[in-house]
């Protein structure tokens, strides 16, 4: 029989060959999942002898992982600014940039939205997050993916807030009505380029949505058709927050003041990247 830490470390070096990234943290996530120990028990319980049962339920998680399935997926869950999300391959798992961008938009309206779009919601984190921050929101998810809303209908069921988030089948804009306003509208659409796509990840390629990744050759696309349609549905003063790629601000900046958007800012990510893109009616 072994001890748990041995576990712990037979399990983080045999993710480790595997390419995993973080593998301790794998493993003790992984192993306290299957042990219905929270992590920090885990410390209290390194001499612990497991049973046969138990190594049984470990097994199969970290195969799952060691083939590269998103941690996510196998634990079933992510915590994204104060909320917890159910997580599948149904819509992107939440990334930490997208997180960024409900702390930055929090901080730039002086005053409590009234009304809030979601483009591309997918399993609608962030309009449950800022639906969950501005308890007096009405907000609205658009997404083209039947399967992700129906993730982010769960998940609104889940945190109670279905009464109040309005998901939408909707290719962008599509769905409203023509005199429909908004304060804020945010989105994290597709934007990694051909190329970019070519380069993530295993646990991106061969686990998630692709159409929530990539829109097309150079990346762009869907942000363009955003910052063209978006002027039609904001109110005045109204704020457009966009996720974006690193290398795409020039060109937003252009679009958007032709669109008519009196003033843009670009936000650096948490490495420094050109990665939000604000711009206010």
């Amino acid at each position: 029989m072994l001890t748990l830490l041995e576990i712990i470390k037979k399990t983080t070096e045999f993710l480790e060959a595997k390419g995993v990234e973080n593998p301790r943290l794998n493993a003790e996530l992984l192993i306290g999942r299957a042990l219905e120990l929270p992590r920090m028990q885990l410390y209290l319980q390194f001499e612990r002898l497991l049973t046969v049962p138990e190594l049984d339920k470990i097994r199969p998680l970290v195969k799952r992982r060691s083939q590269r399935e998103p941690l996510q997926h196998i634990l079933g869950e992510q915590e994204f600014f104060h909320i917890k999300l159910k997580v599948d391959r149904r819509a992107l798992i939440p990334r930490p940039e997208t997180e960024q961008l409900c702390e930055l938009v929090t901080q730039q309206l002086a005053h409590p939205p009234l009304t809030i779009l979601d483009l591309g919601t997918g399993g609608g984190a962030i309009a449950l997050a800022l639906a969950a921050f501005y308890p007096q929101a009405a907000v609205t998810g658009l997404e083209v993916s039947a399967e992700a809303l129906a993730l982010a209908r769960e998940n609104a069921a889940a945190l109670g807030l279905d009464g109040r988030v309005r998901f939408l089948e909707s290719d962008w804009f599509t769905a409203l009505e023509p005199g429909e306003r908004f304060d804020l509208i945010v989105a994290n659409p597709p934007y990694l380029s051909e190329a970019e796509m070519a380069a993530t990840a295993p646990e991106v390629r061969g686990y998630e949505p692709l159409v929530a990744l990539s829109p097309g050759p150079d990346g762009g696309e869907a942000l363009v058709r955003i910052l063209e349609e978006a002027p039609r549905y904001l109110g005045d003063g109204g704020l457009l927050a966009l996720e974006t790629g690193i290398d795409q601000h020039g060109g937003l900046r252009d679009r958007a003041t032709a669109a008519g958007f009196a003033r843009v800012e670009s936000r650096r990510d948490l490495t420094g990247r050109d990665r939000h893109f604000l711009a206010w009616r």
